[in-house]
């Protein structure tokens, strides 16, 4: 996610529930693992929705304070949960007013990655609503953004990477990634491209078979060498992608995609596939912009 010596910090949105951890943990680990700073942020909404039936709102000054103290206390008990994780790990705090897709987006320009939390159950919810920050976050993001489901799900040994792949330079970011994610682990990378029929499919299988092969191995060719402790699986599925994505990252350490962008490759459309496993998949999603 980031070159060597880039001091940019992860920065995690945090949610007020304090039950919600998940993903100020994921943040924590991968800043002490890159030994980079973290930078927690809350950002305040509009209080005035609080407010309802015959209930008289403060004035202004009472009101805004009021905000002011329960974000800065969220922050402090963040800030307390990250250096009981990691106590050498450098932290600041940042608390922001407007709306929080922008703030984050905003925030992207100078961070590693971004992290935000998701609870599984009620995710199509959480993505789709008017209180949405994950979908704009991703569609505009300048770096990694990572989305981290609630609870954490059980991964397998020997550890995995799964990347989708699909021929377009999004897919190529998502690979450099995905690479260096498996390398700082530890663990294996499988690069999937997923083939998706069409209603045709009963009159040539192989001509687009062999294309996707062709496509995969040049999208990893020459970063093996770069990575040579990585162990790469290329594997070419028939199915849906999104389907197959979140099976195949069912106990991975990561799934990581493209942001967003149309690839050559028919079935695997990088930027409608990466919201689909956002809504499914049970391990970290990690959505990859193209740089610049």
């Amino acid at each position: 996610m980031s070159l060597l010596g880039d001091r940019r910090p992860i920065v995690v949105g945090v949610d007020p529930d304090p039950a919600r951890r998940a993903a100020p943990a994921w943040a924590a680990d991968e800043a002490a693992r890159r030994r980079l700073p973290l930078r927690a942020v809350h950002v305040e909404g509009v209080p005035t929705r609080g407010y309802r039936g015959r209930e008289v709102p403060p004035s202004w000054e009472g009101w805004n304070d009021a905000l002011h103290q329960a974000g800065r206390q969220v922050l402090a008990e963040v800030v307390d949960f990250v250096a009981a994780r990691h106590p050498e790990l450098a932290v600041d705090a940042l608390l922001a007013e407007g709306d929080p897709a922008w703030v984050l987006r905003e925030q992207s320009r100078d961070a590693t990655a971004v992290v935000l939390g998701s609870r599984h159950l009620s995710r199509a919810r959480e993505l789709l609503g008017s209180g949405s920050v994950a979908l704009p976050v991703m569609a505009h993001t300048r770096c990694p953004l990572v989305v981290v489901p609630e609870p954490e799900h059980i991964t397998q040994d020997p550890p995995y990477f799964v990347v989708g792949v699909d021929g377009s330079e999004h897919a190529a970011a998502a690979v450099d990634v995905a690479f260096e994610e498996a390398a700082g682990r530890g663990a294996e990378l499988r690069a999937l491209l997923v083939w998706e029929p069409g209603l045709l499919k009963i009159f040539d299988e192989h001509g687009p078979q062999q294309e996707g092969r062709r496509l995969l191995s040049e999208i990893v060719a020459g970063r093996g060498g770069r990575f040579p402790e990585v162990d790469l699986r290329q594997e070419l599925v028939v199915g849906h992608p999104v389907q197959v994505l979140t099976d195949a990252s069912a106990h991975a350490l990561g799934l990581v995609v493209g942001a967003r962008g149309r690839g050559s490759f028919t079935g695997m459309l990088l930027g409608s596939v990466s919201q689909g496993v956002l809504h499914h998949a049970r391990c970290p999603v990690i959505a990859v912009a193209t740089p610049g």
